[in-house]
């Protein structure tokens, strides 16, 4: 090598100021000194390492001085080791595989409500793919618009129908995979149903909206939609979109299952069934019978002329607390308050009720506060429209007793078949089908005669009485909906209706038309505390049964994960 050549790269290392590990260069005599911005300043001392080693610069390295365990030492609780129950072997993979991520067997014996509910309550990237292939007329993949407006138009119905918020997203769910549309998320308030669908992560979402404005009571209707999701959801059954299209379309035209007269009637013999199980006679009967018939023909009316249900609620309840005061006044031998209790029996909300509560418990808050929100309108109208009368009443000097004894439990087999008639006329009320009919009478008989040998033979509270006898309403109610594919609420709401808290609001709203408001506020509060033991109960007793019978992901960590979804854990 020639000395320009040996001098070349001193020079050019001399210029640039870098040199290999091993020391800082230094501008050589007669040479520039350095100005490259990446030479290190003088005076800063570079540790040297081995020869033929390089400086560990990166920001993962191990700081100096920690110890890391070998293999087979016990590891000391630093977070750069390894737990000691970490096996390679069975480690899951790191990567997705090539072909996508394997689909999850959900247990096809069960009902597509657990199904999808157990979906919904999973972290989206934890979500299975659809285990059904995309149902469509074409090649091109299903039509998204028109998906989702099928959705949404079922979950109108299955929410206006008066369904919970968890089983209606269940729904709206199930439609959307049932076409293939895995990336979607259903969205239910009181008022207002949304879903919207991610075609990929780089694509724009798709949403859409619908608003329920018309809310009616037909579980004829709402068991023809739970139908028709469980058709979608088979995959053995193949349904396009025209056909959903025209089964949705025959359920909305067909007409209720009872005419009005027959309506009117179930009112009158719920109250009649009721005033026996307070322990009314045959005339107080026929008085609370004729009383409901009335307020609900005003009701009817009302609702002709467009009032709000607020005023329908406060014109339904006076007819029959007049005809108590008329009988009073008449100085008939009856109990007057037995007929009032009757015509209560026939207005108080215990669907709403059992509906809100529901929804808080399984964390749809804003959907559970609205139900409620109702609940409370409708009773300030009957509280409104019974203290009106029972005001006049004793202003004409009608002897009402707010200490009356009613419902003493003497007569327990007139009670008994007075509750199995009092769910029948509640089931007719709610447009049930009829095959559903004599299972919820049934069913409401045998929660009388919990009640009855809790509270009345057993001396146990009211309160706790009720909660047992509603939690094995529940209950039931559940097992049928499993062995059926259908909805729990027809075989519980009508079976509520001989514990709801009849009774203790008359009485408190009788104290304080009497200015005895702290012993009105206390029957109200016990009437308060009753109805929230029904709706309790009645969720208590489904979800126990999702204790004991096979629900998908119950024994896998999704599983475990679900029942914790509200609190973030």
């Amino acid at each position: 090598m020639t000395d320009a050549e040996d001098r070349k790269p001193r020079s050019d290392e001399a210029r640039s100021g870098y040199r290999q590990p091993g020391g800082v260069a230094a501008p050589a005599d007669g040479e520039s000194s350095t100005t490259s911005e990446f030479a290190l300043p003088q005076g800063l001392a570079v540790p040297r390492s081995g020869a033929s080693e390089s400086e560990t610069t990166s920001e993962f390295a191990l700081p100096e001085g920690l110890d890391v365990p070998h293999p087979g030492a016990e590891p000391e609780g630093s977070a750069f080791s390894t737990p000691a129950a970490y096996s390679p072997q069975h480690a899951p993979s790191a990567v997705t595989p090539p072909a996508g991520t394997p689909a999850v067997n959900l247990a096809k014996d069960v009902p597509w409500q657990d199904r999808m509910r157990t979906m919904l309550r999973m972290p989206v990237t934890e979500r299975p793919a659809p285990e059904a292939p995309q149902r469509h007329d074409d090649d091109t993949g299903p039509a998204v618009p028109r998906v989702l407006d099928l959705t949404l138009r079922i979950g109108e119905l299955l929410l206006a129908g008066g369904e919970g918020a968890e089983d209606v997203e269940a729904a709206m769910f199930a439609v959307c995979r049932s076409y293939g549309l895995d990336r979607c998320e259903p969205t239910v308030t009181f008022t207002l149903l949304s879903v919207s669908h991610q075609p990929s992560l780089v694509e724009d979402p798709v949403t859409a909206s619908r608003t329920v404005r018309r809310r009616g009571t037909d579980y004829t209707r709402l068991a023809a939609v739970f139908r028709l999701v469980d058709d979608l959801s088979d995959p053995d059954t193949h349904i396009s979109l025209e056909e959903a299209y025209r089964r949705l379309a025959e359920i909305r035209r067909n007409r209720h299952p009872y005419p009005t007269w027959v309506l009117t009637s179930a009112s009158g013999l719920l109250a009649g069934a009721a005033s026996l199980l307070v322990g009314g006679d045959a005339i107080v009967f026929v008085a609370a019978l004729l009383g409901a018939m009335l307020g609900d023909r005003l009701a009817w009316l009302c609702a002709g002329r467009g009032l709000p249900e607020f005023y329908q609620f406060a014109v339904a309840a006076m007819p029959p607390a007049a005809i108590g005061i008329a009988l009073t006044l008449t100085h008939v031998e009856v109990k007057a308050s037995a007929v009032i209790t009757g015509g209560l029996f026939a207005l108080l909300p215990g669907r709403a009720l059992v509906a809100g509560v529901q929804d808080g418990l399984t964390g749809f808050y804003i959907t559970a506060s609205a139900r409620l929100l109702e609940v409370l309108y409708f009773f300030v109208s009957i509280v409104a429209g019974v203290l009106v009368v029972l005001y006049f009443g004793v202003q004409l000097g009608a002897k009402l007793n707010p200490d009356a004894a009613l419902g003493t439990g003497d007569q327990p087999v007139v009670q008994i078949i007075a509750s199995m008639l009092l769910s029948l006329a509640f089931a007719v009320l709610l447009q049930q089908e009829r095959s559903t009919v004599l299972a919820v009478t049934l069913n409401g008989g045998v929660a009388w005669c919990v009640y009855g040998a809790m509270h009345y033979a057993g001396g146990i509270s009211p309160v706790a009485s009720t909660a047992a006898a509603a939690g094995l309403v529940g209950l039931f109610g559940q097992l049928m909906s499993r062995y059926r594919f259908a909805s729990a609420l027809p075989y519980t709401t009508a079976a509520i209706g001989p514990l709801l808290p009849g009774s203790a609001t008359y009485f408190g709203l009788l104290a304080i038309a009497q200015s005895e408001v702290d012993r009105g506020l206390v029957s109200l509060t016990k009437a308060v505390a009753l109805a929230m033991a029904i709706a309790i109960g009645v969720n208590l007793g489904s979800e126990i049964s999702r204790l004991f019978l096979k629900v998908p992901g119950s024994a896998s960590a999704e599983g475990r994960r679900a029942a914790k979804r509200t609190r973030g854990f």
